[in-house]
């Protein structure tokens, strides 16, 4: 019987992305690899799961490797949900979700299907980590990342993490700068300035193309913004726990029940 970790690799970019391809080679010189991901992009997707349709999983060779790897119909967190109850059969070590073609720094965690992965494993108890890099194009070169996601996945498994908490790790981009370290953060306040682009079909019928611009609002020294912009790989322990624990002293001081 192997030794090894089981780890399970997934991504929101899908199957053949090169982001998760490099992920998978960096984890099988850790661990036993199996990749369940999603059969096409899913970027953007947040937490969402399959309902309303049929999911179906195929087993696939990607590049000739001798891991198990499965492409499946649906999003990122049905990839690790289908996982773990219906394809491996023991819990995994450890998830990680990755490598994003682009970044997944603060407010963009709500968004992100690679951190949806990340959630939903460790929603189900298993250390996760996502990775992300600050370059959105899809010939983005990963190597300088490798040791770093190396290095962070061996601290993950040998020491864990926190109940109800998982990583969210960003690159900046290094084909701009040199990569100088790792600076454990906190996620930035920050959002995007939106806009809707009206266009006329050749029907015309009025449709949408969104877009917008990202603002950040922080000036601190010690979020996830300010290490990228800065050369630094950015980690935040991201918690699922969405009560704000600080306003319940507040809100029962309100007369709710009168």
């Amino acid at each position: 019987m192997s030794k090894k970790p089981l780890i399970l690799v997934t991504n929101d970019d899908g199957i053949t992305a090169p982001g998760i391809r490099t992920l998978i080679s960096v984890m099988k010189e850790i661990g036993d690899v199996v990749v369940v991901a999603p059969d096409s992009p899913q970027s953007g997707m947040g937490h969402a799961i399959t309902l309303d349709s049929t999911l179906h999983v195929e087993k696939v060779t990607i590049d000739d490797g001798d891991q198990d790897e499965y492409s499946c119909s649906g999003t990122p967190a049905d990839c690790v949900k289908l996982a773990i109850n219906e394809i491996l059969d023991r819990r995994p070590d450890l998830c990680v979700s990755g490598i994003n073609h682009g970044s997944n720094s603060s407010i963009n965690v709500i968004y992100s299907g690679t951190m949806s992965a990340a959630i939903e494993a460790g929603i189900e108890g298993i250390p996760a980590i996502g990775f992300s890099l600050l370059d959105y194009n899809w010939n983005a070169n990963f190597e300088a990342t490798k040791s770093y996601i190396k290095t962070i996945t061996k601290n993950v498994l040998t020491n864990g993490l926190a109940k109800d908490v998982v990583l969210n790790v960003n690159f900046p981009n290094v084909s701009e700068q040199v990569i100088k370290g790792i600076k454990v953060c906190r996620q930035a306040r920050a959002n995007w300035k939106e806009e809707f682009d009206k266009r006329k079909s050749p029907q015309g019928k009025d449709y949408y193309w969104l877009t917008g611009k990202f603002v950040n609002l922080d000036s601190g020294q010690d979020t996830d913004e300010w290490a990228l912009e800065n050369g630094y790989v950015s980690v935040v322990p991201v918690q699922f726990d969405l009560t704000a624990h600080d306003s319940i002293k507040t809100l029962k001081k309100w007369k709710l029940n009168d």
